[in-house]
Protein backbone atom coordinates (compact mmCIF):
# COMPACT_ATOMS: atom_id res chain seq x y z
CA UNK A 1 0.00 0.00 0.00
CA UNK A 2 1.44 3.08 -0.99
CA UNK A 3 2.34 5.97 1.69
CA UNK A 4 0.04 8.73 2.34
CA UNK A 5 1.72 12.03 0.80
CA UNK A 6 0.33 15.45 2.27
CA UNK A 7 -0.39 18.26 -0.23
CA UNK A 8 -2.50 20.75 -0.31
CA UNK A 9 -5.73 21.41 -1.16
CA UNK A 10 -6.14 24.53 -2.58
CA UNK A 11 -2.39 26.06 -2.41
CA UNK A 12 -1.95 29.78 -2.39
CA UNK A 13 -0.15 31.57 -4.89
CA UNK A 14 0.11 34.19 -7.41
CA UNK A 15 -3.46 35.05 -8.90
CA UNK A 16 -3.04 36.20 -12.59
CA UNK A 17 -6.69 35.63 -12.74
CA UNK A 18 -7.92 38.89 -15.00
CA UNK A 19 -10.67 40.60 -13.03
CA UNK A 20 -13.26 43.50 -13.98
CA UNK A 21 -15.15 45.68 -11.59
CA UNK A 22 -19.02 45.10 -12.18
CA UNK A 23 -19.79 47.86 -10.08
CA UNK A 24 -18.91 49.83 -7.11
CA UNK A 25 -22.64 51.26 -6.09
CA UNK A 26 -23.93 49.77 -2.82
CA UNK A 27 -20.14 48.78 -1.17
CA UNK A 28 -18.47 50.94 0.99
CA UNK A 29 -16.58 50.37 4.70
CA UNK A 30 -17.60 51.38 7.95
CA UNK A 31 -15.51 51.31 11.21
CA UNK A 32 -15.98 49.44 14.07
CA UNK A 33 -13.83 48.75 17.58
CA UNK A 34 -10.88 49.82 15.44
CA UNK A 35 -11.50 47.97 12.20
CA UNK A 36 -12.39 48.31 8.99
CA UNK A 37 -15.10 46.41 7.82
CA UNK A 38 -16.52 45.76 4.15
CA UNK A 39 -20.65 46.39 3.55
CA UNK A 40 -22.24 45.10 0.50
CA UNK A 41 -26.15 46.03 -0.18
CA UNK A 42 -28.20 43.33 -1.07
CA UNK A 43 -28.83 44.77 -4.68
CA UNK A 44 -24.77 44.47 -5.02
CA UNK A 45 -24.78 41.37 -4.25
CA UNK A 46 -28.09 40.60 -6.34
CA UNK A 47 -26.11 42.32 -9.47
CA UNK A 48 -22.90 40.61 -8.94
CA UNK A 49 -24.17 36.89 -8.83
CA UNK A 50 -26.53 37.91 -12.09
CA UNK A 51 -23.55 38.95 -13.66
CA UNK A 52 -21.08 36.05 -12.35
CA UNK A 53 -24.03 33.45 -13.57
CA UNK A 54 -24.15 34.94 -16.79
CA UNK A 55 -19.67 34.63 -17.50
CA UNK A 56 -19.79 31.24 -16.29
CA UNK A 57 -22.25 30.04 -18.73
CA UNK A 58 -21.37 32.30 -21.66
CA UNK A 59 -17.39 32.93 -21.15
CA UNK A 60 -14.17 30.71 -20.48
CA UNK A 61 -11.16 32.10 -18.73
CA UNK A 62 -7.98 33.33 -20.75
CA UNK A 63 -6.26 30.64 -19.59
CA UNK A 64 -8.68 27.69 -20.44
CA UNK A 65 -9.50 29.15 -24.07
CA UNK A 66 -5.48 29.08 -25.07
CA UNK A 67 -5.48 25.60 -23.70
CA UNK A 68 -7.80 24.72 -25.77
CA UNK A 69 -6.28 26.83 -28.91
CA UNK A 70 -3.29 24.42 -28.01
CA UNK A 71 -5.27 21.14 -28.45
CA UNK A 72 -6.82 22.40 -31.52
CA UNK A 73 -3.37 23.12 -32.67
CA UNK A 74 -1.45 19.87 -31.80
CA UNK A 75 -1.15 17.42 -34.81
CA UNK A 76 -0.79 14.47 -32.09
CA UNK A 77 -3.91 15.73 -30.26
CA UNK A 78 -6.88 12.62 -31.37
CA UNK A 79 -10.32 13.71 -33.12
CA UNK A 80 -12.12 13.16 -29.71
CA UNK A 81 -9.50 15.41 -28.32
CA UNK A 82 -10.04 18.15 -30.89
CA UNK A 83 -14.05 17.61 -31.50
CA UNK A 84 -14.36 18.61 -27.21
CA UNK A 85 -11.93 21.57 -27.36
CA UNK A 86 -13.89 22.82 -30.72
CA UNK A 87 -17.48 22.18 -28.82
CA UNK A 88 -16.57 24.19 -25.77
CA UNK A 89 -15.58 26.74 -28.05
CA UNK A 90 -18.79 26.90 -29.58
Amino acid sequence: MAEFAYSDLLPLGEDTTPYRLVTAEGVSTFEADGRTFLKVDPEALRTLAAEAMHDISHYLRPAHLAQLRRIVDDPEASSNDKFVALDLLK
